[in-house]
């Protein structure tokens, strides 16, 4: 009956509060350690529910980080960008089209010495590159739509194997990949012969950015198992062409201790890695914000 009365005061006054964390790694160690190394460092926290999906890249020796901000007065997710590693001097992410909806996953790859981004946004039912403005990066010029048709929800590109490969899978469907394939990053994208690829759960849904150590492609996901969000999955792409694919589970890279009911993102720029963390939190004007985000997203 104690049990039963706490967790129904935890599930109408309870949260989840997502934030920003770093530690100073190479993927080279991650892949040799099978960890995250060393404290976490956490940014003090935003005065806002989420800041999750955090992407970093390197700018003069310094971290920019595209990440998403959720504000349950406001409903919808949004893009927003810090320079350093402090809330404080954030900006709003402008020029994703249409701007109503919900947006996350900024996920962000460079070429030819520009920076490139590809959010979420799975209302749409596509895929879109945009390219950051050099001078404004707050702002996203809208290049091509690579993908479309489906709720497609945390796209990932890679150029491996003189191919651009983008992984993704759709909104609600738990247990099927998607992979494309292209000659260029704003070219024509191919489906994958086996597509849609079946997977499990902890395999499907992508957890940041795809990367290389040596001759191997990883790719982290989003193991749901316990929770959602509760940990991520590395994994070792072992065969990948325009016919096959094969992938095999390396490790788990489980919560940090501040922030221990989950994480399920994870970005690299030089000697960094960023991630996310979840925590739960009590507020008496929680049930307040809960029905004004269920509202606005009606």
């Amino acid at each position: 009956m104690v049990t039963a009365t706490v967790n129904l005061f935890n599930k109408i006054f309870g949260s989840d509060k997502w934030n920003i964390g770093f530690v100073h790694q190479t993927p080279e160690n991650l892949i040799e350690t099978r960890k995250l190394s060393s404290t976490i460092n956490w940014l003090p926290e935003d005065d806002i529910d989420y800041a999750a999906d955090p992407f970093v890249v390197n700018v003069d020796n310094t971290p920019r980080i595209y990440y998403e901000e959720l504000d349950f007065w406001k409903g919808k997710g949004e893009i927003m960008m810090i320079d350093g590693l402090d809330f404080k001097n954030k900006k709003k992410i402008s020029g994703i089209q249409p701007d109503a909806i919900h947006l996350s996953y900024p996920y962000l790859i460079e070429e030819a010495g520009a920076l490139y981004c590809i959010p979420e946004t799975s209302e749409a039912k596509e895929v879109a590159l945009y390219q950051v403005d050099q001078d404004s990066p707050e702002k996203l010029i809208k290049i091509k739509t690579l993908v479309s048709g489906k709720a497609f929800v945390d796209s990932s590109v890679i150029y491996y194997n003189n191919k651009y490969w983008l992984f993704t899978s759709v909104s609600g469907d738990h247990d099927n990949l998607y992979i494309y394939h292209s000659n260029a990053l704003d070219g024509q994208y191919t489906g994958h012969y086996q597509n849609p690829i079946p997977v499990e759960q902890a395999f499907c849904r992508a957890a940041g950015h795809l990367f290389v150590v040596g001759q191997s492609l990883y790719r982290p996901t989003q193991n749901p198992v316990n929770r959602y969000g509760g940990s991520i999955m590395i994994n070792q792409i072992e065969i990948l062409s325009e016919k096959e694919f094969k992938s095999s589970s390396q490790f788990e890279i489980l919560p940090d201790k501040a922030y221990n009911k989950g994480l399920h993102n994870i970005s690299f720029a030089d000697n960094i890695i960023v991630i996310d963390g979840k925590r739960k939190v009590l507020s008496p004007i929680m049930p307040i914000k809960k029905f004004v985000r269920n509202y606005k997203n009606r």
